[in-house]
């Protein structure tokens, strides 16, 4: 479980928040899915870079996700060499984990829109 706190408006801009409970998964297979393989590193790196700032992913949070991943067949791993000609394990999302990805898209996309229509305004 990726420990975090819940983005809120009392703490968007003033600084980078935690991952939101449920979404870590999501953002690692779609990161996967459009950039290819990356290691651990590159992974919360490009997440923090499109999440604008608003995030903020550590060792403790990406690495477990990354274990988990594998573990499910979501994604599978290999080891390379990095930019910097380190030892490194790069992470490619897998057939079912594209399958996985298109599920939880859809269920978020849903989600969002219910959100948004019982935040509209009423009045």
């Amino acid at each position: 479980m990726a420990r975090g706190m819940l983005l809120s408006p009392f703490n968007m801009g003033t600084s980078a928040s935690e991952v939101p409970y449920g979404t870590l998964d999501l953002m690692v297979l779609k990161t996967l899915e459009g950039m290819g393989p990356l290691h651990g590193y590159g992974i919360a790196r490009r997440i923090e870079q499109m999440a604008q700032g608003a995030l903020a992913l550590n060792q403790g949070t990406i690495y477990p996700a990354l274990l988990r991943l594998e573990q499910r067949g979501w994604i599978r791993s290999a080891w390379g060499t990095s930019e910097n000609n380190r030892r490194a394990r790069f992470y490619s999302i897998t057939r079912s984990g594209r399958k996985q990805l298109a599920v939880e898209t859809d269920l978020w996309t849903r989600t969002v829109a219910m959100m948004g229509r019982l935040l509209e305004d009423h009045s």
